[in-house]
């Protein structure tokens, strides 16, 4: 962005920070362009802003002063006029800069299939660097109960007693957009075997939260199903691809067809370590909008090679890679092999995201077996705290 956000720095910082909490917007009834905004404001002054319950945007305190009084419709030259006292800047400055930002959100509402998660020039921090004031995101494993494609190890059946029932899960949807949470993943086991899922999906849409899913996708290829769960407001997929099957490819294909944002998880063995080419290859010409990695076994070297192997061919697709995503459960515990092997560490475990097992029990992340609390029985703000400790 310009000099204005290239040379903002904590020695003009306002003494005096937005007051922290949830804003609203959404377009009058008879206007051309329909969306709505929601904008968190953490205790620090970072925002989070959510557009269409579709995209999520990191920003820093002066870019959430500006998104603050965007929603808050306040008119140009007295929004310049606030901010340019606020950090004393040029009120031309201020004024550009306003408009400069009003423009990138107008785009963004405008651009069809985009990355849910968006950090921008927004914010010039790294993902995760800074402890934000609540979790971007709750993996809520739904289920760990598997298709019939599926082997053993891909859920940890012998972890719950028993699965949440669909009121018991709504109650976490309405407490996590309470507490300020944008993001849910819907994961599993198989999230698609629980007949509440399309209930599931819309109370988060309904709030105005982010929807995620991490499934094998078999059930797309039922159009009755597909149409249901596009209609339900979910955001994005991650779709489990298994490269030797022809019926994933087939749903894989059929999904890439659809107006939703999709990333392919490959699972890298050594039956498709030769092949990781073509099927890289044939996911960006199917349309795949992003691509994510891991290995079925860490220990050994030659998948490490092959994974790093991947990451470069993901790169020469020009697709993105997405590291900070749900991975398919496995005895192996795959997120250790990403965060070795990563360019970007898995960092945001227990910080950016919490992981929910089918029982209500939370932990830091998937395969980090350190239960935090349980949502049914704990305040959120106890499971918080007991995280900041650390």
């Amino acid at each position: 962005m310009n000099k204005f956000f290239q040379n903002i720095t904590s020695l003009f910082k306002p003494t005096e920070l937005l007051p922290a909490g949830v804003y609203q917007y959404q377009t009058p009834a008879d206007a051309e362009l329909q969306y709505r905004l929601h904008l968190r404001v953490a205790d620090d002054g970072q925002g989070l802003m959510i557009i269409n319950a579709s995209t999520i945007l990191h920003l820093n305190q002066t870019a959430a002063e500006y998104a603050y009084h965007l929603i808050r419709e306040t008119p140009l030259e007295e929004a310049a006029g606030i901010l340019s006292k606020r950090y004393q800047i040029n009120r031309a400055d201020a004024r550009r800069d306003f408009i400069e930002i009003s423009q990138k959100i107008m785009t963004l509402l405008e651009v069809p299939d985009l990355d849910p998660v968006s950090f921008l020039e927004f914010s010039r921090d790294d993902p995760y660097s800074i402890k934000p004031s609540a979790p971007y995101r709750l993996d809520c494993a739904i289920t760990y109960k598997l298709t019939q494609k599926s082997t053993a190890d891909l859920a940890p059946i012998r972890r719950v007693d028993r699965e949440l029932t669909t009121d018991e899960w709504l109650s976490i949807i309405d407490r996590s957009w309470k507490a300020g949470i944008p993001h849910l993943i819907f994961t599993g086991g198989e999230p698609t075997l629980r007949d509440d899922l399309i209930t599931l999906l819309s109370q988060a849409e309904k709030n105005g939260q982010v929807t995620g899913l991490l499934s094998n996708g078999y059930r797309f290829n039922d159009q009755e199903f597909r149409n249901e769960i596009l209609q339900s407001g979910l955001d994005h997929l991650i779709f489990v691809l298994s490269p030797s099957d022809k019926d994933s490819w087939d749903a894989l294909k059929t999904i890439l067809a659809e107006d939703l944002f999709t990333t392919v998880h490959i699972t890298i063995n050594p039956e498709i370590t030769s092949h990781l080419p073509q099927i890289i290859q044939n996911c960006k010409e199917l349309g795949a909008n992003a691509i994510s990695l891991s290995s079925s076994d860490p220990t050994n070297k030659t998948l490490t090679q092959a994974l790093a192997g991947a990451q470069n061919l993901v790169a020469d697709a020009d697709l993105p890679l997405k590291w900070d995503l749900p991975v398919p459960y496995s005895a192996h515990n795959p997120i250790s092999i990403e965060i070795e092997s990563s360019q970007n560490p898995v960092t945001g475990a227990g910080k950016a995201w919490f992981y929910v097992e089918p029982d209500g029990d939370v932990l830091p992340g998937q395969g980090i077996n350190q239960v935090r609390g349980n949502l049914l029985r704990d305040d959120w703000s106890k499971i918080w705290q007991d995280k900041s400790k650390e």
